[in-house]
């Protein structure tokens, strides 16, 4: 069981979370957050802590990052958009239960005091902004290091709020390029 509320964006996020690991979830209804709702997720959160598992996608992300701000401490969980996608959706429903267990034992919280470990530079020289196939070496990259996809923007803004080490970040991009260089 675990020890945090899960929030999910519906009912099948519920399903598919099910499948991998035993939890109470909290359904947010896509971004119609009503006010019981939000009281719900204030209370699990001051209880016992709550673990934002939204899509990866544009909704997902305007959710997450609404609750991140009412939630500071909260855990989040990502999922690369591959690992999210079936018959032609996205989304936390969609994927494997060895993706969504993975995902949770990566989530990470959001950082109060942020990092500047990691500048634009870091992203262009890694050819994760700015080049052809960035959209999908930062997906491979956020997979590998548990912050999950996004635009070259809020990826960085993730790998310094989210705790991800120097060292992390080189292993992810070393792994890549070898992986790549093997294809």
């Amino acid at each position: 069981m675990i020890k945090e509320v899960i929030v999910v964006e519906g009912k099948q996020d519920i399903v598919a979370v099910s499948r991998a690991v035993e939890a109470d979830f909290i359904v947010t209804n896509g971004f119609s957050l009503r006010p019981h709702t939000l009281a719900a997720i204030k209370s699990a959160y001051e209880k016992r802590g709550i673990l934002i598992f939204t899509d990866p996608d544009s909704a997902g992300e305007r959710i997450r990052r609404f609750l991140a701000k009412r939630f500071p401490n909260a855990k989040h969980a990502f999922l690369s958009q591959e690992e999210a996608y079936a018959n032609d959706d996205i989304g936390v429903e969609q994927a494997s239960p060895e993706s969504i267990l993975a995902a949770i034992k990566s989530a990470r919280c959001q950082s109060i005091e942020v990092t500047n470990t990691f500048t634009m530079t870091d992203l262009i020289m890694a050819d994760l902004a700015g080049g052809r196939d960035a959209s999908a070496r930062r997906n491979e990259v956020g997979r590998r290091t548990g912050i999950g996809y996004a635009n070259a923007k809020t990826f960085l803004v993730r790998l310094n709020h989210y705790g991800v080490t120097r060292e992390e970040f080189d292993r992810a991009i070393c792994e890549m390029d070898a992986r790549e260089a093997d294809e």
